[in-house]
Protein backbone atom coordinates (compact mmCIF):
# COMPACT_ATOMS: atom_id res chain seq x y z
CA UNK A 1 0.00 0.00 0.00
CA UNK A 2 3.03 2.15 -0.36
CA UNK A 3 1.57 3.61 -3.82
CA UNK A 4 -1.76 4.39 -2.30
CA UNK A 5 -0.95 8.33 -2.18
CA UNK A 6 0.31 8.21 -5.55
CA UNK A 7 -2.05 6.27 -7.02
CA UNK A 8 -5.21 8.90 -5.80
CA UNK A 9 -3.00 11.94 -6.50
CA UNK A 10 -3.19 10.58 -10.01
CA UNK A 11 -6.49 9.46 -10.30
CA UNK A 12 -7.32 13.49 -8.94
CA UNK A 13 -5.14 15.24 -11.91
CA UNK A 14 -7.00 12.49 -14.23
CA UNK A 15 -9.82 14.21 -13.57
CA UNK A 16 -8.81 17.88 -12.86
CA UNK A 17 -9.58 18.24 -9.46
CA UNK A 18 -8.30 20.00 -6.92
CA UNK A 19 -7.53 18.51 -3.67
CA UNK A 20 -10.11 20.71 -2.13
CA UNK A 21 -12.70 19.48 -4.69
CA UNK A 22 -11.99 15.94 -4.24
CA UNK A 23 -12.18 16.25 -0.43
CA UNK A 24 -15.29 18.07 -0.87
CA UNK A 25 -16.51 14.91 -3.08
CA UNK A 26 -15.67 12.47 -0.77
CA UNK A 27 -17.04 14.71 2.32
CA UNK A 28 -14.02 15.46 4.08
CA UNK A 29 -14.02 18.59 6.44
CA UNK A 30 -11.19 19.62 5.04
CA UNK A 31 -8.28 18.53 2.23
CA UNK A 32 -5.25 18.77 4.32
CA UNK A 33 -6.11 14.59 5.63
CA UNK A 34 -6.32 13.95 1.50
CA UNK A 35 -2.96 16.16 1.05
CA UNK A 36 -1.46 13.93 3.56
CA UNK A 37 -2.50 10.59 2.30
CA UNK A 38 -1.35 11.90 -1.06
CA UNK A 39 2.24 12.32 0.14
CA UNK A 40 2.48 9.38 1.90
CA UNK A 41 2.26 10.48 5.68
CA UNK A 42 -0.79 9.38 5.96
CA UNK A 43 -2.93 6.22 5.62
CA UNK A 44 -7.06 6.61 5.03
CA UNK A 45 -9.38 4.68 6.89
CA UNK A 46 -11.52 1.78 5.50
CA UNK A 47 -14.60 3.61 5.11
CA UNK A 48 -12.46 6.55 2.86
CA UNK A 49 -11.13 3.80 0.81
CA UNK A 50 -14.34 2.61 -0.48
CA UNK A 51 -14.97 6.29 -0.90
CA UNK A 52 -12.27 7.15 -3.20
CA UNK A 53 -12.71 3.58 -5.26
CA UNK A 54 -16.44 4.04 -5.90
CA UNK A 55 -15.54 7.89 -6.47
CA UNK A 56 -12.96 7.03 -9.29
CA UNK A 57 -15.04 3.72 -10.53
CA UNK A 58 -11.87 1.75 -9.84
CA UNK A 59 -11.07 -1.77 -7.45
CA UNK A 60 -9.72 -1.26 -4.13
CA UNK A 61 -7.39 -3.97 -4.76
CA UNK A 62 -5.84 -1.65 -7.80
CA UNK A 63 -5.81 1.30 -5.17
CA UNK A 64 -4.38 -0.77 -2.49
CA UNK A 65 -1.90 -3.27 -4.29
CA UNK A 66 1.19 -1.92 -5.23
CA UNK A 67 1.91 -4.29 -8.03
CA UNK A 68 -1.65 -3.54 -9.71
CA UNK A 69 -1.59 -0.46 -12.15
CA UNK A 70 -4.85 1.63 -12.20
CA UNK A 71 -6.27 1.11 -15.64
Amino acid sequence: MERFGKKVRTLRKQNDLSLRQLASELELATHSHLDRIERGESYPSAELILKIADFFDVSIDQLMRDHLELD
